[in-house]
């Protein structure tokens, strides 16, 4: 099974990261996308984070009615920080019959060289790539194991939603329903 792997923080999950994994799932060959929600990016400062386990429960919440989506805790229990190529090697091993792709916005390319291991990601896994606003164009954009797929140029940012819940401003469409419910219960982000 080809199956698109989609890294991140997801703090909070929101209406962008869902429209990129169901075009990813439903517009390519992939045939499944898996969340893989990171308890520590070592390119990003881990201050705003929320724990781990309620940004993992925000994504279970908002895949729950599309079967080619699933979410995996993969990396909590990997040392951190974490890294993508450690990651990969662990999920090939675990899951032999599975094809892992990389899915990352046009706008990771420029940081791309200084992740651990990135030619290994690129020969031995590829790279699917959906177009991020301002982004610059890369060498690696030609590499023969990246494909770019087509999807709406999205700029919605964690960040803005979380000033917006702290401000006790609406965040209605830019998280799925599910995720809204979920931070508003749990009084995250306040």
């Amino acid at each position: 099974m080809k199956i698109g792997l989609f890294f991140g923080s997801f703090n909070p999950v929101h209406t962008g990261h869902m429209i990129i994994a169901n075009i990813m799932a439903e517009h390519t060959d992939l045939q499944q996308v898996w969340f893989v929600v990171s308890p520590q990016n070592p390119l990003k400062s881990s201050k705003s984070l929320l724990h781990e386990h309620d940004r993992y429960a925000m994504v279970e919440q908002a895949i729950i009615d599309n079967y080619r989506l699933r979410v995996s805790d993969i990396e909590f229990r990997m040392p951190r920080p974490s890294y993508t190529i450690d990651t990969l090697a662990y999920l090939t091993d675990k899951y032999p019959d599975h094809d892992f792709k990389l899915i990352i916005g046009e706008d990771n390319l420029k940081s791309f060289p200084r992740w651990k291991n990135h030619q290994v990601i690129l020969d031995a896994y590829g790279l699917y790539i959906y177009p991020r606003p301002g982004s610059v164009s890369s060498e690696i954009s030609h590499h023969p194991n990246v494909k770019w797929v087509e999807a709406p140029l999205l700029d919605i940012s964690a960040t803005f939603i979380r000033r917006c819940v702290k401000a006790n401003k609406s965040i209605k469409y830019l998280v799925p329903e599910p995720v809204e419910v979920f931070i508003k219960s749990k009084k995250l982000f306040v």
